[in-house]
């Protein structure tokens, strides 16, 4: 989409602010620091990642608004790379400084029956769901949608956190995994979805800019294993009608809500050649750390340019690039003793990198850090990266 001129562009020299100092605030404070700009941000945790790479860090919870305001009062925008930022803070910054992306569509995203909800409303492809609010609604909801299903927490919950699946293992007592999988939701307000036949699952990042300028990512590949993000890359292994209509399909639901920012869509690609929506991020994106080698422009600085309203980045490939994660597991034996991981030998493998974020407490399910290779071909990338994970 073509751009018009912004009125009022943030320049390198301004400080933009970041709620959340994980591992994807981290990488975007270094791309914004490469262009110019200071970064604060706010987080829970003292000692969080992007902790060692900002000017300041504020340590508040997400629904402390006056810390919020305190946060915005320094900056000239504020951004986000967590979802779990409250309202009230949200508003309570944005009495002191843009924040982009806004509250509206974080209050359809934080909660996933609203989300889906919304994707519904508006038109969007949805595998079937139901939302519950008891044990006896999510028991009758497994039973509308044929038995296989995934039930998942409404707000909060990610890399399989607050989530639970039935009718998967042969013999197992129905009544038994529908309780188990309402423990998982924490006995609150969830949805079921029905389970799919799946060709792959894939995401699709698209950017906008307050000016509206949009640029669309390739899509990525992605590989799951225990519902946490094994390895993806980009761009995606696609026919060129699925491509297009997995990138017209983001798009589209960046400009219904006016995105001002980035927003990953992650989707469902079926055996019978559907192409659904499965969960909306607006931020960056695991999938996407692959661009930092894969595109011209990453999604952290593309994230940069976004909310401060300058001209987007190129989001043209260069070369296929895969990523794997490094989950604490790494860094632990069997028995759960410390290790120290082979980096060495993973570095031998041509065209891999490493990239490590400072978390100091390895456990297991914990996204540590990660592993990126290129290749002349999607496949070439994906095996030079996991051969290097083999070799830690």
């Amino acid at each position: 989409m073509s751009r018009k001129q912004s009125a009022n562009p943030i320049l390198p020299g301004a400080t933009i602010g970041i709620f959340g100092g994980g591992q994807l605030g981290r990488m975007t404070a270094m791309a914004a620091r490469a262009m110019g700009y200071r970064i604060q941000v706010l987080d829970p945790d003292p000692a969080c990642p992007a902790r060692f790479v900002v000017d300041g860090c504020i340590e508040a919870n997400w629904d402390d608004s006056r810390e919020a305001a305190n946060l915005a009062r320094g900056c000239d925008v504020v951004t986000l790379e967590i979802e779990q930022i409250s309202l009230a803070s949200m508003d309570a910054a944005a009495n002191y400084a843009p924040v982009r992306p806004g509250r509206a569509i974080l209050a359809v995203i934080q909660d996933r029956i609203e989300q889906k909800n919304w994707l519904r409303k508006n038109g969007f492809p949805l595998g079937d769901y139901r939302a519950v609010n008891s044990l006896d609604e999510l028991r009758d909801a497994i039973g509308e949608l044929g038995g296989r299903c995934f039930c998942k927490s409404a707000t909060g919950g990610y890399d399989g956190r607050g989530q639970g699946k039935v009718g998967f293992r042969s013999g197992a007592d129905p009544e038994e995994e529908a309780r188990g999988a309402w423990e998982a939701l924490g006995e609150g307000p969830g949805v079921v979805e029905k389970a799919l036949e799946l060709e792959r699952e894939i995401s699709v990042l698209v950017a906008r800019s307050p000016s509206g300028e949009v640029k669309v990512y390739p899509a990525a590949w992605n590989h799951h294993e225990n519902q946490i993000l094994a390895w993806s890359v980009m761009p995606a292994p696609l026919t060129d009608s699925m491509a297009t209509e997995a990138r017209q399909l983001a798009e589209t639901i960046a400009d219904t809500f006016e995105l001002e920012g980035i927003l990953a869509v992650e989707m469902f690609v079926t055996k019978a050649g559907e192409l659904l929506v499965n969960e909306l991020a607006p931020r960056p994106h695991n999938s996407y750390h692959a661009s930092e080698r894969a595109s011209v422009t990453s999604q952290f600085e593309q994230l940069v340019r976004a909310v401060c309203d300058l001209p987007l980045g190129d989001v043209s490939t260069v070369q296929p690039c895969a990523i794997a994660n490094l989950l604490g597991d790494v860094w632990l034996n069997e028995d759960g003793s410390p290790r120290e991981p082979k980096f060495d030998a993973a570095l031998a493998v041509p065209g891999v990198r490493l990239h490590l974020y400072e978390k100091h407490r390895p456990r297991k399910g914990r996204k540590m850090g990660h592993l990126s290779g290129v290749g002349a071909t999607p496949d070439e990338a994906v095996a030079a990266v996991l051969r290097a994970q083999e070799l830690l």
